[in-house]
């Protein structure tokens, strides 16, 4: 580091007159000058204002490296006299630690190192007092402290590395890339930071300018087929340049980039290709590539075949991804008729750079020979399909057609001929193996199918397995053999009062075959009839006239009038047809009022047998209903007590028990009481049994008879019944229920321990519960006759 010598010290002039002009002061403190170079009328002398002590810029130089602090400068005041009573004082940037000034003598020091690019300069305030007052003396003056630049950073680029492109072919001198690098150093303070690049790596394809950074091509014809990338190292320096400067580099990554400067060419002059013969149109023959050495849109390539005798028969397409030729199959190829096709196939570039034409032409040619390979192929058809043509009428075992087969291979090997029988399910047809002659083997009937299609396979004997089909369509030709008839079913009436002439009825007729010149139908009476007549329209339709008056349901009820139809076509075919005809009364405008049953029924075509059918048919459909319905009923009833504890050894629960006093159903509570009044023809109504046995009156109870004689009557009277049902039977015999004062009586619902339970209770209920007391206590001693309960 160079360390300048020259320090700066107080001044008492302006720093630019003190560089201009000799100063001088007077005794009034007024600073003035001569300039003798002007004007007599323009010189004037120069004032100042009085003041104690002034200095100019301190100059410091950055990044010292001395043992002592570096000295800065003196502060002086012109009140110092030198008796050390006068203290100077620094304030501002760096003051008291960056900067220390002595207060007695006013040396100022810097204790760092400082570094110009971190800070240019710093600005202070001084300032002289009196120690014995602490008043200043003068005012606070402000100076600057400037670093001084020294060379000490190297220039520095924005990147450590560019990437950079150029056309290939380019003309010297084009331009790549400008790269700059700055310098923290001072530009206004020597040559520090003035730059100078230099290619230190990339020649002689490329040069920089020294001045701007500036990159361009040195070599003409750079070829990106030859050499893509480039590595260019470039420096810069400082000082100029010159000797002991500092300096930086950086790298930039050149790539030439593609231009269309090479055309297509094929690695070889000719390419042999094989296929076979039985190969599909459009399917692959092979692959030809012309290599182009540019890339991307300079390497697409169109392919064409520009001559050879396989013109017709292949063509060519182009890959856009492989940039290869691809042969296919534009028409079917015969090895027995042509074995070998010549192609001449031309590749050329897509996208041209006229620049470069000279280097052309862009395209190259090349010969392609193609070899059909033979193959076992299927039997041919001489056509496909067949159609023929045979008469409705045509006998079983007729000739009607043939078709023709053939090996197309160089052996021609023999075929034999068959139907497919699930196209020929009725077997009407037939085929000789061994000239393919089809006859029938049946009638064919056209009005029941007009085509009949059918296959024909024809299969190679000496390999089986090759097979062809061809669909052979056989249409049944009319032959005029069906007879016309009427085209409906005609309700026709006739009134009675009807008079002679008058038009009953127009029918018509229709009829399945198909005539070439359509139908022509003539419509006649087999004999003269007495009552009606027909006339012919003669287009294909016909009129019924009445031939007479006064017609009469009760002398006939029904005339039946038998119509001739004929056909013209040949051989003419004719049908009689009946046509019903009713007997109906009618008002005065010929409305029909009513008809007998017989003439209704005609009229609805249906005969007597029929209707007897269909009544017989619906009488057995109700009969099957409602035996199904009679067997529904008939289900099972399940008991209405299902208990696992045995109650009663002997007692057995069904489902028809009363329901206490509310239940007029089962019991009538008024033949307990009176039982002479019982209607002996009144059964149970819960109860309808069958009357396998005439009734049997029982007898009635006399007075005085209590309910349990009138129990003990009723159980003998049951046991001696042979109409009585055959199973036990719960009733209700008393008067109880939910809405009796007792509720209910019964001993099915007692508990289990119902041998201890007391009954005196039932006595205070009056006389007619004594009797029940008794018996429910002698039902628990001893086992009653009656243990078959009915009641309880």
């Amino acid at each position: 580091m160079v360390i300048n010598s020259f320090l700066p010290l107080l001044l008492l002039s302006f720093p630019l007159l003190s560089s201009a002009v000799p100063l001088s002061s007077g005794s009034d403190g007024n600073l003035f000058g001569e300039f003798p170079s002007l004007p007599e009328k323009d010189r004037r002398i120069l004032h100042r204002s009085k003041r104690g002590w002034m200095w100019n810029q301190f100059f410091l130089l950055e990044e010292y490296a001395g043992p002592d602090f570096q000295y800065v400068g003196k502060l002086h005041s012109d009140q110092d006299r030198g008796d050390g009573t006068v203290k100077y004082i620094l304030n501002g940037d760096g003051a008291g630690s960056l900067f220390l000034i002595d207060e007695n003598s006013g040396d100022i020091h810097a204790t760092k190192r400082l570094d110009r690019e971190e800070k240019a300069y710093y600005t202070l305030r001084a300032q002289a007092v009196s120690k014995r007052t602490g008043r200043p003396l003068e005012p606070e003056s402000e100076f600057i402290i400037k670093i001084h630049d020294i060379n000490d950073n190297e220039p520095k680029f924005s990147k450590e590395t560019y990437v950079a492109s150029v056309p290939e072919m380019s003309d010297v001198g084009t331009f790549v890339l400008q790269v700059t690098a700055t310098d923290a150093d001072d530009e206004q303070y020597g040559n520090s930071a003035k730059l100078v690049y230099s290619i230190l790596q990339g020649q002689p394809y490329f040069s920089v300018e020294s001045e701007t950074g500036i990159i361009r091509t040195a070599l003409s014809n750079m070829n990106r087929e030859n050499r893509e990338k480039y590595q260019v190292v470039i420096q810069a320096k400082d000082m100029a340049g010159q000797m002991g400067g500092l300096s930086g580099t950086t790298t930039i990554n050149i790539t030439l980039t593609d231009v269309n400067d090479s055309p297509p060419r094929f690695p070889h002059s000719s390419y042999h290709l094989s296929v076979l013969e039985s190969a599909e149109i459009g399917s692959t023959v092979g692959r030809i590539k012309a290599n182009d050495a540019d890339i991307g849109e300079n390497a697409e390539i169109q392919y064409s075949i520009i001559d050879g005798d396989g013109q017709d028969v292949f063509s060519i397409s182009t890959d856009r991804i492989t940039q290869e030729g691809i042969i296919t199959i534009k028409k079917p190829l015969d090895y027995e008729s042509k074995r070998m096709y010549t192609l001449k196939v031309e590749a050329t570039n897509t996208h041209l750079d006229h620049r470069f034409l000279h280097l052309g032409p862009f395209k190259d040619s090349a010969t392609v020979k193609i070899t059909a390979q033979d193959v076992d192929e299927p039997p041919i058809f001489s056509r496909n399909p067949y159609i023929i043509e045979v008469h409705e009428d045509t006998a079983a075992g007729s000739f009607i057609g043939a078709v023709a087969a053939w090996d197309p291979d160089a052996a021609n090997h023999p075929v034999k001929y068959s139907i497919d029988r699930h196209t020929d399910l009725d077997r009407l047809f037939n085929i000789d193996s061994g000239n393919g002659s089809i006859s029938t083997l049946q009638s064919l009937d056209r009005e029941m199918s007009k085509w009949h299609n059918i296959s024909v396979v024809a299969t190679e004997i000496n390999n089986p397995r090759q097979t062809t089909r061809v669909p052979v369509f056989i249409k049944v030709l009319d032959v005029n053999d069906n007879a016309p008839e009427f085209a409906m079913f005609y309700e026709t009436f006739v009134c009675e009062n009807v008079k002679a002439g008058q038009l009953i009825q127009t029918i018509s007729a229709v009829d399945t075959d198909e005539p070439l010149v359509g139908h022509k139908f003539a419509f006649s009476l087999t004999t003269v009839n007495p009552n009606f007549t027909i006339l012919d329209n003669e287009d294909n339709t016909a009129r019924i006239f009445t031939k007479r008056s006064g017609f009469s349901r009760r002398e006939t009820s029904i005339y039946l009038l038998p119509v001739v139809i004929s056909d013209n076509d040949y051989p003419i075919q004719s049908s009689t047809s009946t046509l019903t005809i009713g007997v109906c009364a009618c008002d005065r405008d010929g409305n029909m009022k009513a008809c007998s049953a017989e003439a209704l029924l005609r009229s609805a075509g249906l005969s007597t047998g029929a209707l007897v059918a269909i009544l017989l048919c619906v009488i057995i459909l109700l009969m099957i209903v409602v035996l199904f319905a009679a067997l529904r009923r008939q289900k099972k009833k399940e008991p209405l007590i299902i208990s696992k504890e045995d109650v009663r050894d002997n007692v057995v629960s069904y489902n028809d028990e009363g329901g206490g006093e509310e239940d007029t159903q089962a019991f009538d509570i008024g033949t307990l009481r009176n039982p002479e009044v019982m209607d002996a023809n009144k059964l149970r109504r819960d109860i309808i049994p069958e009357m396998l046995f005439p009734f049997r009156r029982t007898s009635p109870i006399k007075d005085n008879a209590d309910v349990r004689d009138f129990i003990s009557s009723r159980l003998q009277d049951n046991d001696a019944d042979p109409t009585a049902p055959p199973y036990d039977s719960l009733a209700t015999y008393a008067y109880e229920g939910n809405g009796s004062l007792a509720e209910s009586l019964s001993s099915l619902e007692s508990a289990a321990t119902e041998g201890d339970q007391e009954y005196d209770y039932l006595s205070n209920w009056g006389p007619q519960f004594k009797k029940l007391a008794d018996i429910l206590l002698c039902r628990h001693t001893t086992a009653p006759p009656w243990s078959n309960v009915y009641s309880s």
